[in-house]
């Protein structure tokens, strides 16, 4: 990857979870402290001041640099997990990844979301959007990952909350999509529409 993409990449990034800020916001004030999409606002503009940096380290340096401002600059969970998912793909991944690297990448990074957070699929978080999107990726589905991240965020929605703020809850979580599978929805759909990851 070359730095102009890699730029690319992360300011598009950057700049979709800021715009979707307020929409995030309301899909926390729902099921949990209604404070998701400004600590993710807050984070990415943090990644957006160090855009030259960035642009010029390699891919593994730029995912390791993004995840430790995302958790100095994030509050809430969404810091720690996010943060924690950037730096384990930073760690894991070569400098010139190929589709298996990204896939075993993933997966290592998604194993410490669920360590960091003691969450597992099904349990309306982030992962109900990561782990679905690293399956797709496993089977050579790379064409189908933005309409697969899409799904897997809207089926959170019937989900009854059992980790994070939203499982005090209880049954009221239940019709409100998660907002950590929303903003990872975003940021994936922004990934595969750059590199070419389908509709």
């Amino acid at each position: 990857m070359d730095g102009a993409l890699q730029r690319r990449l992360i300011e598009t990034v950057a700049t979709r979870i800021i715009a979707a800020a307020d929409e995030l916001t309301r899909l926390d004030q729902a099921i949990g402290d209604g404070d998701h999409g400004f600590n993710m606002k807050r984070g990415m503009e943090a990644v957006l001041a160090d855009i030259e940096k960035l642009a010029g380290q390699s891919l593994p340096e730029a995912l390791k640099t993004a995840g430790m401002a995302l958790v100095m600059k994030v509050g809430g969970a969404s810091g720690p997990l996010y943060g924690t998912l950037f730096m384990t793909l930073g760690k894991e991944l070569p400098e010139r990844p190929g589709r298996a690297d990204a896939v075993r990448a993933f997966g290592a990074a998604i194993e410490a979301v669920k360590a960091r957070g003691k969450s597992e699929r099904g349990q309306k978080t982030m992962l109900d959007v990561l782990i679905p999107v690293q399956e797709s990726l496993g089977r050579g589905e790379a064409g189908a990952i933005r309409r697969i991240a899409a799904e897997a965020a809207e089926a959170t929605i019937p989900m009854l909350a059992t980790r994070g703020r939203a499982s005090f809850l209880g049954e009221r979580s239940v019709g409100h999509m998660d907002p950590g599978a929303r903003s990872s929805h975003i940021m994936i759909d922004a990934v595969a529409e750059l590199l070419g990851g389908g509709a």
